[in-house]
């Protein structure tokens, strides 16, 4: 059911992304990042021309790209109209901070916010697979979308799925995991409020990981889809790539001996500091309970563990969890 533009909860002094002038339905503002993509970019722009739900617009933050991405970004500038895609210059500080500060412009302004990869295909009723879940949540409250996906090869043949993660969505949970790739993340308006107040320029580890952490953190809404809207292209310039399979769960055990998970979690908590007065009661006493437990060794260590009730989403997550608490990878 589309919800008409109207009754969506807007601030005063919108930005050139408002309502869908010709339907009035809420828009969706596609976030798209952009360096050096012009393999796959035309996939992925003809895949969101293609959506079953036609009020989006496309802005692009293109970090700097010296192929032929801004050629094809200005084709189809002109293919569908300026007030279809508009294009930014990112800060050139990763990809994180591209798409974290795509989300943070105040003149992108829309009712729902979906960020993209450039190399990936959308199924066809992505968005309204998305909004037909995210209109469910009242509006001031922040809700995220996200899933699972189909990997395909360079050819775009199916190669498989990403992992499906069955526990619940939730602070404890994303304190140690991110299970929603950004490739498959829309959120509405409040959440992407949630985003700009915690600011562009923090460290953070992923995009996506934060917006889990920051949304739950606050006590929003995460809806997982166990069917997979995006297909996820596995390539040699994939920057990070999917995380199922063997070798994976291999090179995760790697990553906790030499103290990347820990880096990753310090990371993380300082930018939950800065947004503490955002997280709910309950939520403050569970990263309390969290750092402490990475303040201490021992059986004080699995004593604070158990109280922050954190967690990861499979059996052998968690076998993974208890040796990083043993070898002080927390």
């Amino acid at each position: 059911m589309v919800i008409p533009f109207s009754s969506v909860q807007q601030e005063p002094g919108h930005g050139s992304f408002g309502s869908d002038a010709a339907t009035g339905v809420p828009l969706v503002s596609v976030l798209l990042c952009t360096y050096n993509g012009e393999r796959f970019l035309r996939d992925q722009l003809e895949s969101i021309a293609r959506q079953t739900y036609s009020g989006w617009v496309v802005a692009v933050s293109d970090d700097g790209s010296t192929d032929s991405t801004l050629e094809i970004l200005q084709e189809y500038k002109e293919k569908w109209g300026e007030e279809k895609l508009k294009v930014f210059s990112g800060p050139r500080q990763g990809f994180a901070l591209n798409f974290i500060s795509l989300a943070c412009r105040s003149e992108i302004d829309s009712a729902f916010y979906a960020w993209a990869d450039q190399d990936d295909i959308w199924r066809d009723h992505k968005l309204e697979t998305a909004l037909d879940q995210l209109q469910t949540i009242p509006q001031d409250i922040p809700a995220l979308y996200c899933g699972r996906t189909e990997l395909i090869n360079e050819d775009c043949q199916s190669i498989g799925l990403s992992p499906l993660f069955n526990r619940p969505a939730t602070f404890s949970n994303a304190l140690v995991q991110s299970i929603g790739g950004g490739n498959t993340m829309v959120f509405n308006h409040a959440a992407c409020l949630l985003l700009r107040e915690t600011g562009k320029d923090l460290t953070i580890v992923s995009h996506d990981w934060w917006a889990y952490l920051a949304v739950t953190g606050a006590g929003g809404r995460i809806l997982y889809d166990a069917t997979p809207t995006v297909l996820y292209r596995q390539h040699d310039d994939n920057i990070i790539g999917s995380n199922s399979g063997f070798f994976s769960r291999i090179e995760r055990l790697r990553m906790i001996f030499k103290g990347r998970f820990r880096s990753w979690n310090e990371s993380n908590i300082r930018a939950l500091d800065s947004i503490d007065y955002r997280l709910s009661e309950e939520n403050r006493s569970i990263l309390n309970s969290f750092k402490d437990a990475r303040a201490h060794r021992g059986v004080r260590r699995f004593m604070y563990l158990r109280r922050s009730r954190v967690y990861r989403q499979t059996f052998l997550g968690n076998l993974g969890l208890i040796l990083a608490a043993i070898f002080d990878g927390i």
